[in-house]
């Protein structure tokens, strides 16, 4: 890093400090404004700040990973979620934004009533603010130690006290904490244009430099092919060198996608469909989110995987291929901007993380238990919230060595929740003793299976465990116990009308659904195959 990358560095941190600060007005009137940005985000803008969030730092290290240890096809570990991520631009984006709610938690005493609702709302609130959101901005603040170690930037912060590592960070972390705070939503979404645009621009720069190293993506596959390495790229596994096992294959496609607790869309985006104008806003955006996902970020990272193992073969950390190919490669001024790619693409999703985490411990927590109302208070406690997390999120990452097995712990410890996440908006029968049961008991099996008796279970039979597993504990406690009140009930129908098995409400009320339920199931499978058919089409087309 020469000063002319550290100049062009410094200009994005500051350019994203001040663009953040300058909606900052806007997030500081209310509670609504901070955490939905008053319901008035236009649907392109929520659509790159829904891709930017999944765009983290750990992103191309985690796929280069993949590509060393399972092939392109060991890639169907993130590219499965395509299946929920359609079904909530086609169906469920309308039913949140009918909802009208700040966070996704709250409608949990929509849907249900009385004390296990509360205590549902409560406990959920607490687990995915906490514990588990910290546990995912450490995630990413790994794989940025990564990056800036593989780039040798950590040299000099060992003259600090304590751990050099974390001194490397803080500046990055102060900045991103410092518009999210004073800003909201607002400065969230508007740095994530700008953080997407770097980031994706960086993805391409550093898969034209490797490839031109190489000689074109002909000359790398034709290498592989000719390494005894031809299996890596394949798109989907088949025969005997397949790389992702049967069983993990059907885990993937067959239960990861509905069973995890992010099927009905998640927290985060749910808060970028609650600050759209209305459904049509947030479906579009929904769509839009899933063409900038899938179709234009996957392949530059793939290839640069794909690269690695030519360029640098035997690495002990594959992980590390992204930084190092940037050293190896860019030129001064370059690779200060490929860094600040990476920089945005961390910020964007700490800053998302922190914002939404904040949303629950005000929203949920504090102004639902504490009984608070005035609006300068609840913003008080969502910047200070935004500040503990952050704190507390800094000391999670140094417990943590591996990316790719910290984003397989996360699948797995959500794995089980989904079907009565989705199901809930469809069976008036579901009740709150379902979800509170699914909830823990998810937890419970996904925490035995890292049990050493269980170590050698591929990662599909853990999924089928946990998903299956889970179900057997539900079922039977959603049918031994009451179903909500009709009254509770008649409410969250008259609100939100979804097509399904609503009889007993549709009767009561008098209202029809406003969905089509069949037909948005037709549309749904129509998208998946147009929507994968193209990614795949796309790869098959590049890795000829």
């Amino acid at each position: 890093m020469t000063p002319l990358d550290w100049a062009v560095v410094a200009t994005y941190l500051l350019a994203s400090l001040a663009l953040g600060l300058w909606v900052a007005r806007r997030g500081a009137r209310s509670m609504a404004e901070f955490f939905v940005a008053g319901r008035a985000i236009p649907w392109w803008l929520a659509a790159t700040s829904m891709a930017a969030t999944t765009f983290n730092v750990d992103t191309p290290l985690y796929v280069a990973g993949r590509v060393a240890r399972a092939g392109v096809a060991g890639n169907w570990e993130w590219w499965c979620f395509a299946f929920a991520h359609v079904l909530l631009a086609v169906l469920l984006a309308k039913l949140w934004r009918r909802a009208n709610v700040v966070t996704d938690m709250e409608l949990t005493e929509l849907r249900y009533g009385g004390t296990p609702a509360a205590v549902l709302r409560a406990t959920r609130a607490f687990l995915f603010a906490v514990p588990l959101n910290c546990i995912s901005i450490g995630y990413g603040m790994l794989a940025m130690r990564k990056v800036m170690d593989g780039l040798g930037l950590l040299q000099g912060f060992e003259q600090l006290p304590g751990d050099d590592r974390l001194w490397a960070l803080m500046p990055i972390v102060l900045i991103t904490l410092c518009y999210t705070a004073v800003a909201g939503l607002w400065g969230v979404v508007v740095t994530d244009l700008l953080q997407y645009i770097l980031a994706l621009v960086g993805a391409f720069i550093v898969m034209g430099y490797a490839l031109h190293e190489i000689g074109g993506l002909h000359a790398m596959t034709t290498a592989l092919r000719d390494a005894g390495q031809g299996n890596r790229l394949q798109l989907v596994p088949h025969g005997d060198d397949a790389m992702v096992p049967l069983t993990t294959m059907f885990g993937y496609l067959g239960i990861q996608w509905w069973a995890f607790r992010n099927s009905d869309g998640g927290g985060m985006f749910v808060q970028r469909l609650g600050s759209c104008a209305d459904e049509k806003q947030a479906a579009k955006a929904t769509h839009a989110f899933n063409i900038l996902n899938y179709l234009v970020r996957t392949w530059p990272w793939v290839i640069v995987g794909l690269a690695a193992l030519i360029i640098l073969p035997g690495l002990p950390d594959p992980e590390l291929a992204y930084p190092l190919l940037m050293k190896r490669f860019l030129p001064p001024g370059l690779l200060g901007l490929v860094f600040a790619s990476l920089l945005a693409a961390f910020m964007s999703t700490v800053s998302t993380q922190i914002n939404w985490g904040a949303s629950y411990l005000v929203n949920d927590l504090y102004a639902r238990f504490g009984g608070e109302r005035d609006d300068r208070k609840l913003l008080r406690a969502a910047r200070w919230g935004s500040v503990g997390l952050t704190l507390l999120a800094a000391a999670v990452s140094f417990m943590m060595d591996d990316v790719g097995q910290v984003f397989r712990f996360l699948i797995l410890i959500g794995n089980g929740p989904g079907l009565v996440l989705l199901l809930r908006w469809f069976w008036w029968r579901v009740n709150a003793a379902a979800e509170l049961a699914a909830m823990a008991s998810a937890v419970v099996i996904a925490l035995l299976s890292y049990l050493p008796a269980f170590a050698g279970l591929d990662f599909g039979v853990r999924l089928a465990a946990t998903a299956f597993g889970t179900m057997a504990v539900w079922v039977p406690v959603m049918l031994l116990t009451p179903p909500e009140r009709p009254e509770v009930l008649e409410g969250f129908y008259r609100r939100v009308r979804p097509g399904g098995w609503w009889g007993p409400q549709e009767q009561a009320t008098g209202l029809a659904p406003l969905d089509n339920l069949r037909a948005d199931i037709m549309r749904w499978l129509l998208w998946s195959v147009a929507l994968l058919g193209a990614m795949l089409g796309l790869g098959a087309w590049l890795l000829a």
